[in-house]
């Protein structure tokens, strides 16, 4: 009657140990402010649109390498320059938009731990007099008109970079590190339950009663 205790135990030994994994992902930049705010109706272009964190941001050699600051109108047509400023905890780019009416920033940063944040702030545009108007591209733009990501450039104190999408070291280090976990609290379970169960056989051959 042993066996059934020493396997949850062990069980729960192995989901600390994913617990203990997973904790840091837990810890990954949160938004402070950004401008536009989420749902705000701008009647005028702010000097730039911008992403405000808790925490300094993650740009490794200064290349923006998975960083991407998206603006989408309601017909899915692209506003932005394609660069990226990052600047300790802010990131930012030029701001441009098209006629009147719905957008969404589309933006992916890198946290302090090295793992992606994505999400989508909605806002209106709702220019009170003469704006300047920017054609929309059908598809995201390169930073300066390139065709791709191309080579980062220093400017502003920070790296400006185009739009990339590649996953960060420690996103694939830290599903392995789970896979691992779970893999050892199967073996746990498997060598608890082998060694409980001879002495639990042995237990019932010897308790009964003996004939002379």
């Amino acid at each position: 009657m042993r066996r059934a205790p020493a396997a949850v135990l062990a069980i729960a030994l192995g989901f600390v140990g994913v617990l203990a994994i997973a904790a840091p992902a837990s810890a990954h930049n949160q938004i402070v402010s950004s401008t536009p705010a989420p749902n705000q109706t701008l009647t005028e272009l702010p000097e730039r649109f911008e992403i405000e964190t808790n925490e300094k941001l993650l740009d490794i050699g200064g290349t923006g390498r998975g960083f991407a600051f998206e603006i989408q109108d309601a017909a899915g047509s692209y506003y932005e320059t394609g660069c990226v400023s990052i600047v300790d905890d802010s990131m930012f780019t030029a701001a441009r938009l098209g006629a009147p009416g719905a957008y969404t920033i589309v933006y992916q940063l890198v946290s302090d731990d090295g793992h992606t944040v994505s999400g989508r702030i909605p806002f209106t545009w709702a220019p009170s007099g003469d704006a300047t108007v920017t054609q929309g591209a059908a598809s995201p733009p390169g930073c300066h008109g390139a065709a791709g990501p191309p080579q980062a450039t220093q400017g502003n104190g920070g790296s400006e970079a185009g739009r990339d999408s590649t996953v960060p070291l420690a996103d694939i280090l830290w599903i392995g590190g789970v896979l691992v976990a779970v893999a050892l609290a199967v073996v746990i379970t498997l060598v608890v339950m082998t060694r409980t169960r001879p002495s639990e056989d042995s237990s019932e051959s010897g308790g009964g009663p003996t004939s002379s």
